[in-house]
């Protein structure tokens, strides 16, 4: 038997330094990632991000399995770890579609971004999507009217405050604006009245994340998680703009009283910016409904991709 040629000195130094760099990638991507669970500004940068460290992990494979085959179990620490962070955000499985007699509610909701003049041609877009409820955010004076004299006529009941607004097809029981422990006026609540029963339903458009600002944007999202634990109704859905990546560790307590609504799409549902989204950040929460179907859509000329969910 002839012993197999070994390799030639240099060869073997480029592959312990390619071994060497894989596993000290694979070390910084695991710091990274749990990362993402700590609080604040740099649990906010990792969940932004979150979702594309998967090609990272990729490219680093695939090197690993041409050039240092070794160091391949490496990788699976920070891979497992990004599954398990990224697990809450992944898509929802098909979900069988109601029968013809099932009632159903489409809810919309998009941030129209202030001062683009584009609420009009989004507040009727939503319209012919075939929704019964329409939430908008980041209002201004002219945008509000605009919306308004689109959606008067097929959505009578409308209720608006500050910089976000709700119509729908079916009576209010109630209504109320929240300053979620700010003083802003950015969030409401009404109870919708459909035919099969009751829905409380929640508009927010949280504070930006800016230097400076992280901490009103969690005040303002732990705000309207303690109003919907406080929230008798027995069915409640929550929308908006939430400026929170769908991993953010200031999405917790909203998560423990709500079921964050996946999309149903086969896709992350990112919905920002409109042009190429890379990140999502409206998003949509239920208590005692039924999920159908959950979608992004285009609409006018706002930054912000709408979401649309439909729940029985």
């Amino acid at each position: 038997m002839i012993d197999a040629e070994p390799r030639p000195p240099g060869l073997r130094r480029r592959t312990t330094r390619q071994a060497r760099g894989i596993a000290a990638v694979s070390l910084l991507l695991t710091v990274v990632v749990a990362c993402g669970w700590i609080p604040g500004v740099v649990g906010t940068a990792v969940a932004a991000v979150l979702p594309w460290l998967g090609l990272v992990l990729l490219a680093l494979l695939l090197t690993a399995l041409l050039r240092a085959r070794r160091v391949m179990v490496l990788i699976l620490v920070p891979a497992l770890l990004w599954l398990l962070a990224l697990a809450p955000a992944l898509p929802a499985p098909a979900t069988p579609a109601p029968g013809p007699s099932a009632s159903t509610l489409t809810v919309m909701s998009q941030n129209v971004r202030a001062h683009s003049g584009g609420a009009a041609a989004s507040a009727t877009e939503l319209a012919a999507g075939g929704a019964d409820v329409i939430a908008l955010t980041e209002l201004d004076g002219d945008s509000l009217s605009a919306a308004q004299q689109a959606l008067a006529e097929e959505y009578p009941y409308a209720y608006a405050v500050g910089t976000v607004a709700v119509w729908s097809r079916y009576p209010f029981s109630t209504t109320e604006p929240l300053t979620l422990g700010l003083g802003w006026k950015r969030a409401l609540r009404v109870e919708v009245q459909p035919p099969q029963r009751q829905v409380a339903v929640y508009v927010l458009h949280a504070a930006s994340v800016r230097p400076g600002h992280q901490h009103d944007r969690d005040t303002m999202v732990q705000g309207i998680a303690t109003q919907v634990a406080a929230d008798p109704a027995a069915a409640i859905i929550a929308v908006g703009d939430f400026n929170a990546p769908s991993t953010d560790p200031s999405l917790a307590a909203m998560r423990s009283e709500a079921d964050w609504v996946r999309p149903t799409d086969g896709t992350l549902g990112f919905t920002w910016p409109a042009a190429f989204p890379v990140v999502r950040i409206d998003h949509v929460f239920v208590r005692g409904l039924d999920v159908i179907a959950s979608r992004t859509v285009r609409a006018g000329s706002s930054d912000h991709l709408a979401t649309v969910t439909t729940v029985r």
